[in-house]
Parts: C-alpha cells; structure tokens; sequence
C-alpha cells in the first residue's frame, strides 16, 4: 500500500506538471514572444469578424483573390495535405483539373505562367498567404471584375505584400484575406493616389462595387 499510494502521488504530482504546468509555460511564452500576444488574430469586415489571419479560407468569385488550393476543403480542425506523392494518378488529375480552371479564370496567362503554389494545395490546407507573383497573375482578373484600373489593385497588392521578418526570417507574401479585406474597404482616395486618370480626365476615383 505504501508503494502504491507513492505511486499514486507521483502520477498526480506529473499530471500537474505537464498537464497544467507545461501548457501554462507556453502560454507564457507565446504571450511574451508570439505574434498578437499567442492569440489567433480576428480580421473584421463592417464590424463583423470575416476569419482569422492565419488560416486560409476558400474564395472562388471573380471579384476576389485566391488563395492555394486546400485538400482538406479549408476545415480548419483538420489540417493535413492529400498525402499523394506527386506521381500519383489521382494526385495529377487534380493538378492538372487545377491548372485547368485557374486558366478558364485567367485566359490572358500561359500555361506556364500559372504559378505552382496556385494549382497545389498546402502542406497543411489552410496556408493563409501567397506569393506576390501569385496575387499579381490575378489582378487583371481583379480589377476587372469590380471595374478598377488594374494600377489600383496592382498598388494595394504592393501595399499589404510582407518581407521576411529582419529581412531573414520566412518568405515575401500576401495574406489573401487581409488583401480581399483591403478590397471591400478600397476609398476613392487609393484610386486618386495611384494616379489612375477616369474618363474626361477627371481624378475622381472608383469605388468597389458591394
């Protein structure tokens, strides 16, 4: 008995330690040192939170950005990628089906000049960011859909596109949700600033349709 209640108080001792005290520790940390004080950082639309930073969410009208494709349809409690190896059958189905529908949406580009990151799907499905060569192919497609010069969108894409950390840390990209965010919110003054010259010459600006 007496051995068994040692080790009875051994297993409570260790259950607080690493059941309580480890997850507070790291609370701790990301608190002091991770982004938004190691809270997920809520992105607002008219008052109304749209999503979260970093996670990806699906955009598929003509008026918005893309973002990567998900294997895991954007579901956000459970994340993964297909696990196909890339000479799988079904794997290039898909990619190749990819490739064909950014072009529908893109016909001004080649097939070469659609970018991977576009017609492959994350690691981990809800990749919130892409490249700005990724955002570039789509402004024309932007631009026209909502009726702006692609100069305005060509400019906020340049606006929210994030260096690497220290010039260092991580890779140059656009968060998709903060850039389509940026879109439904565009004033006339970004159209003015950008320097777009409307019809008679006139510097009044376009606003985004809603």
């Amino acid at each position: 008995m007496k051995n068994l209640w040692i080790s009875v108080k051994i297993t409570l001792a260790m259950c607080l330690l690493l059941g309580v005290g480890y997850v507070l520790v790291l609370r701790g940390v990301s608190a002091l040192a991770g982004p938004n004080g190691g809270l997920v950082e809520t992105l607002t639309l008219d008052g109304r939170v749209v999503g979260a930073a970093n996670v990806g969410q699906q955009f598929t009208g003509g008026r918005y950005f893309w973002g990567r494709p998900s294997a895991v349809d954007y579901n956000g409690g459970g994340s993964g990628g297909s696990n196909k190896a890339t000479t799988n059958p079904e794997y290039l189905a898909d990619v190749e089906q990819r490739v064909q529908d950014f072009l529908a949406a893109h016909p001004y580009l080649s097939r070469g000049e659609v970018p991977s990151e576009m017609v492959t799907a994350s690691g981990s499905g809800l990749d919130p960011d892409i490249s700005p060569r990724g955002a570039q192919v789509q402004v024309r497609r932007v631009a026209a859909a909502r009726g702006l010069d692609e100069a305005v969108v060509q400019r906020l894409v340049d606006s929210l596109t994030q260096k690497p950390w220290l010039g260092l840390f991580g890779t140059t990209k656009v968060n998709v949700l903060r850039l389509n965010i940026a879109l439904e919110t565009l004033q006339p003054n970004v159209t003015a600033s950008a320097g777009v010259r409307q019809a008679g010459g006139c510097g009044e600006g376009v606003s985004p349709e809603n």
